[in-house]
């Protein structure tokens, strides 16, 4: 679990602002969510000590839970649609028999997504190597 000394008052999504996919879904759930989750784009948005940076964050989904902890990938997601009146539809996705091929499947979508996106040669994070 990672946490920084101040954690948010509200659950806080990062998404990738850039990716058409990432905006259509997050401009869905902003007209859907409750006032206890925050979305923000990772390209305005500077990581503060302790959280991962922005290269982790556009690789998988990120959500920091108010109480300071981080859930990652599909367990991301469905925390964040559980501030819609549609989170019960999304639960299905972490039932053990679901949940081991729903990940396999957002992650390999995941790694082509980065890949294709932010192949170090169009995009590298001030510098950073090993995206």
């Amino acid at each position: 679990m990672n946490t920084y000394a101040s954690p948010p008052l509200v659950d806080r999504l990062f998404f990738d602002g850039q990716c058409p996919l990432c905006r259509s879904e997050m401009k869905q759930l902003a007209t859907l969510h409750d006032d206890r989750l925050e979305l923000v784009d990772i390209h305005s948005y500077q990581p503060e000590p302790g959280q991962p940076n922005s290269a982790q964050m556009l690789k998988i989904l990120h959500l920091q839970k108010a109480d300071g902890s981080w859930l990652k990938g599909l367990d991301a997601n469905v925390a964040a649609w559980q501030h819609t009146r549609w989170g019960w539809a999304f639960r299905v996705l972490r039932w053990p028999l679901v949940r081991a091929l729903a990940d396999r499947i957002y992650l390999a979508w995941a790694e082509k997504r980065f890949a294709r996106r932010y192949a170090c040669g169009n995009y590298c994070m001030g510098g950073e190597e090993g995206l």
